[in-house]
């Protein structure tokens, strides 16, 4: 039988450490480091979801690595006195924090900061104060700004992950005041009817940052404010990036691989699934997991400064394997233009024809059935069927023959519209379909785009995506993906959508 020769070592856990800020305010946290031996690099990880995201981090590996871990919870959550102000504050929070660790006597005057989500942006947000102590960042699924790819997409309100968070955030800020003595019946009060039921109205009082949110439309003053929070070219330490085919940050986090480089790597994820092996509607199996390629073990590698791993290593789904590559996007993918016909068929070649025409009803939008999502639903997410969805009769559908040999698509994904509306601004979106021999109809990726002119260009993101031989490619277009996003204000009665024949998906295709 085998035998670990395993020494046991101490480790001294600190809980409610305080941390005074600038301004005065007390934030509270915990800090893990081993008994003997030190100083030690400090690995610091800041969140506002309270104190079960501690008991997902990273903590014993992270001292098994030599790193001795803070965990701290944003202001106004968790132990920490003062108000939330999403995004606001966690940049010179974060600064702070690092100062008051790098004084510490275990510290070595070295941290490193990893998360995902609202954790890796406030790394990144810290990283952009250039505090003297900071020497790397994991950032794992996380946007790249505030308005554009978190609550706006392609003009139009993220309403179903805006709501969803919000909902969460307010409870906790409810949970906090508890604590702290607050009445706070009148406010649980107000929000359990849209805990109860994920289609009840958001009232603009019950969600603070709600009316903000909704009533700031375009990128002005309020959205600025946010984005000089997180300036990229202030970013001078070393920045890994991890993403997820079917997380709704995919954009985010390649743009901060565009802008900071370092490592990336992208998986068939969503937000709730990090590291997963299946997503939605498809399995692909245990080697598509964060732990079959040791993804846990690389980032500790990465912060202290050990990474050997490739420069980018992405999942290709349909062959269902990790592939390294030098550089995202690939340098050899061509981009192919795939042509919308009248007569429903989606072809390289392109042809004359007349318009295919539809009527949008703002009171009866196309339902979210999966996608880069993050609703209340956490199984409506990923690769779903769309044959339901393509029943209705908004919904245009454009097919390609069964392909004789398979196709690799792997980059960047948009879709040139040519369209008309009788409204005066509409929506419109599309979305990559992988149709299986039988018939099962399986979402890849989407997008949309709010507009009043007449050509558009549709961001699907990207993917990595094998169409096997015998499978079709198609592309659905409609005006509404409901509650993934809002309906579009502006139309208040039903709309004559009209899509003409010279509109196109742009398809990086990787030769074989």
């Amino acid at each position: 039988m085998p035998k670990l020769n395993r020494a046991p070592y101490r480790v001294i856990v600190e809980h409610d450490t305080p941390v005074a800020m600038r301004d005065g305010t007390i934030l509270r946290g915990s800090v893990h480091r081993r008994a003997e031996g030190g100083p030690f690099p400090t690995l610091l990880a800041r969140t506002p979801y309270g104190e079960g995201t501690f008991r997902m981090m990273p903590v014993t590996p992270a001292l098994e690595a030599g790193f001795a871990v803070v965990l701290q919870h944003c202001r106004g959550r968790g132990g920490s006195d003062g108000e939330f102000r999403p995004w606001l504050d966690e940049g010179d929070d974060g600064h702070d924090t690092i100062e008051w660790i790098t004084a510490q006597p275990w510290s070595n005057g070295e941290v490193v900061m990893q998360g995902g989500s609202y954790l890796a942006g406030c790394a990144l947000q810290a990283a952009a104060t250039r505090p003297p102590g900071l020497k790397a960042v994991v950032a794992s699924m996380t946007p790249h700004d505030f308005y554009d790819g978190l609550k706006y997409h392609g003009g139009a309100f993220a309403y179903g992950s805006a709501r969803n968070w919000g909902v969460m955030q307010t409870m906790l800020g409810l949970m906090h005041a508890a604590e702290a003595g607050q009445d706070v019946g009148a406010g649980f009060g107000a929000l359990l009817p849209l805990l109860a039921d994920p289609s009840a109205q958001v009232p603009p009082d019950v969600i603070p940052w709600w009316h903000d949110w909704v009533s700031h439309r375009e990128r002005d003053a309020y959205w600025q404010e946010l984005a000089e929070t997180l300036e990229h070219d202030r970013i001078e330490v070393p920045v890994m990036h991890v993403a997820g085919w079917f997380d709704l940050f995919l954009a985010g986090t390649l743009e901060n691989h565009r802008r900071l480089g370092g490592p990336l790597v992208v998986g068939p994820w969503s937000h709730l699934t990090p590291g997963g092996s299946g997503t939605g509607a498809v399995n692909f199996g245990f080697f598509a997991s964060g732990q079959a390629i040791q993804l846990e073990q690389r980032q500790l590698a990465f912060l202290r400064g050990q990474d050997t791993g490739p420069a980018v290593k992405i999942f290709v789904m349909g062959d269902d394997v990790w592939r390294d590559e030098e550089a995202w996007p690939l340098a050899r993918a061509v981009e192919t233009r795939y042509h919308l016909h009248s007569d429903g068929v989606l072809s390289p070649e392109q042809k004359a024809g007349e318009p295919v025409t539809f009527t949008f009803d703002p009171g009866d939008p196309v339902p979210t059935t999966g996608g880069a999502t993050l609703l209340p639903d956490p199984v409506n997410v990923g690769p779903q069927d769309q044959r339901e969805v393509e029943k209705r009769p908004d919904v245009l559908c454009f097919t390609t023959a069964p392909l004789e040999a398979d196709l690799e698509v792997t980059g960047p994904v948009s879709v040139t519209l040519h369209a008309q509306s009788s409204a005066p601004s509409t929506d419109w979106t599309a979305k990559l379909v992988n149709v299986h021999p039988d018939g099962r109809a399986l979402s890849v990726v989407d997008g949309i785009v709010r507009t009043t002119r007449s050509t558009s260009v549709i961001d699907l993101v990207a993917t990595s995506q094998v169409f096997k031989a015998g499978h079709r490619i198609r592309v659905e277009i409609s005006s509404s993906n409901h509650p993934r996003f809002d309906v579009n204000p502006a139309v208040d009665r039903p709309a004559v959508q009209q899509v003409y024949p010279d509109s196109f998906i742009t398809l990086p295709v990787v030769p074989r």
